[in-house]
Order: C-alpha cells, then structure tokens, then sequence
C-alpha cells in the first residue's frame, strides 16, 4: 500500500486512437496494438485497459488501486489530441483530473482553436509535443523553439496565464533544442513551464542530460519524470531511471521534479505500482524529496496548492 500522496502529472485519456507521426497516420488493428502508415506495429494501451480507447473510468480504476489522488491529463499526437473528451472527464470527476489542452499552430483557424479551448471552455493548461518521432516536427519539419511560430503560441499562453507543458523529445534529436527552449523562457520569465521526460535522455548521455538541466535550471521551470524508464530500456527497480533522477535532484533540486507515468503507454511494459516504487522506494532520496516528487510539486504547479 502506498505511503504518500501522489499525483501523476502525465496521463493520457484515449476516446479514438487518430495519431500521427513520422509514420504517417496511427490507428487501431485491435487488442490495444496499433499501426502507423509506413506498417510499423506496436502495443499502445494494455489489454486491461482497453481495446482501442481508455475511458476516465479505466484510468481512475488504475489510480484508486494505487491512492494517485489526481491525475493531469496530457495531450499529443501520438494518439491523437483528446481535448474535448479530457475535458468531459474533468468536469465529470473535478476532484480527480486536470485537462491539458494541445493544437497544430500551423491550423488556418488556430486562433478560434485557442479561442476555445482556453478562453470559452476555460482549460488552463497547454501542452505541445514538439518532437520529431510524433510531435510538432513529425509532419511540419524541424522549426526553432524560439522561432516565430512558436513564439507566438508562448505569447498567448503568457497572455492567457497557461502552464505551458512541452516536450521536445529524444535528447540529442533535432526538437531537443535546449539552448532555444532556454531562449524562449527567459521571454517569458512569469510563465510556468513543464518539461517533459527530463529531456528524454538514453543510457550513455549523462554529461548531455546534466548540461541540459543546467541550462534549463531556471526560477518558472519544472520537469516531469514520465517515461524516463521506458526512454533508457530500464527494468524494475529502474536503477537507471533513479540515477538520471539522483542528477537532476543535484543541479534543479528536487522541488522542480514531477512524478508522472505516461499511463495507459507505459504499462504496457511495467506496472503502474513499480512507477510509483521507483520513487516510493528510493533509497538515495529522503522522505521529504519523494513526498515533493510524488506530490507537492505538482499540486502547487498544477493545482494551485
């Protein structure tokens, strides 16, 4: 039985499997697997979980199994943005789930898109997958992080007062822009940001993943720790996971680190209580980080606590 509070700042909610990628379009073949275009085939939602979609009722099932008192719900492209379906969930379970909001800044109608995703339905949070796998730059081209198109998307959040969860994928891929993304938030030093995955680092770039956090080490920055397993290969207890975690705690401190699971992807692989174990059960970290890892960290960023 779990010993803290938890909340996981990563979750994604699944009404239709619409994605895309560098592979192309993504859709369901059945039993939770799925299959870009380009016949690349993998499983994306445990078979306990769901066939083709994960309902708020599936996820909340997972979460009071485990105590996960909230859950922030995140969009992407890799199954496909679920904006209107997360927001049904948190108005249906407020006490339970945040709804993040994403779009494409390249839709002709973009700004009636934002319009009413953050202003008439009045969702606070925004979140944009940049990367090159299955993000901004899987089908528009690499662009710079502090460019003119994103540059306006970081204004009206600033003007809108969002957080502003991003991911720029794979460390050392083409959207891992560090020095650009740095750029960009130091524009905009009033707004909260969220960045995902630690910087996604592999097994092997430790000297990367530590001179990005220097970078990135900044008074309205946060990380989330979602998928940091899954992106190094690692297997239980995630030794691997919690030494990438030991160095972030040294350079940005424990209460800029967010635990997240990337629920339902990642428990096709691990189970939902090992995620939370590879925190829970840390001993390089004294009550007091896990508790602001597993909890206070995201209360305070994401709801106001």
């Amino acid at each position: 039985m779990n010993r803290m509070k938890i909340i996981d700042a990563h979750v994604h909610l699944v009404q239709t499997i619409a994605g895309t990628g560098a592979g192309g379009a993504l859709r369901a073949i059945g039993g939770g697997r799925v299959m870009y275009d380009d016949g690349a085939s993998f499983q994306m939602i445990p078979p306990e979980m769901g066939e083709d979609q994960v309902s708020p009722e599936a996820v909340l099932a997972v979460m009071n199994a485990h105590q996960v008192e909230k859950a922030v719900l995140l969009q992407g492209n890799f199954a496909g943005f679920q904006n209107i379906y997360s927001y049904e969930a948190a108005r249906r379970y407020p006490d339970r789930f945040l709804a993040a909001a994403s779009y494409d800044p390249f839709c002709l109608r973009c700004e009636g898109i934002r319009r009413h995703l953050f202003e008439e339905l009045g969702i606070r949070v925004v979140k944009f997958e940049v990367s090159t796998g299955s993000g901004l730059m899987s089908n528009h081209g690499v662009l710079p992080l502090d460019g003119d198109v994103m540059e306006r998307e970081y204004a009206y959040a600033d003007d809108h007062s969002l957080v502003f969860v991003v991911d720029i994928g794979k460390l050392g891929s083409d959207s891992s822009q560090i020095p650009a993304l740095r750029r960009a938030i130091l524009r905009h030093s009033s707004m909260t940001f969220v960045v995902c995955h630690l910087l996604a680092p592999k097994r092997g770039m430790e000297w990367e993943m530590r001179e990005g956090l220097r970078q990135l080490c900044l008074s309205n920055v946060w990380f989330d720790l979602a998928s940091l397993p899954s992106n190094l290969r690692d297997t239980p207890p995630f030794e691997g996971a919690r030494y990438f975690t030991h160095a972030a705690v040294e350079i940005v401190g424990a209460d800029r680190l967010i635990f997240g699971t990337d629920m339902p992807f990642n428990l096709c692989s691990a189970t939902y209580q090992s995620l939370v174990d590879s925190v829970q059960e840390d001993p390089g970290l004294s009550l007091s980080q896990k508790q602001v890892i597993l909890y206070d960290n995201a209360c305070r960023v994401f709801f106001g606590g």
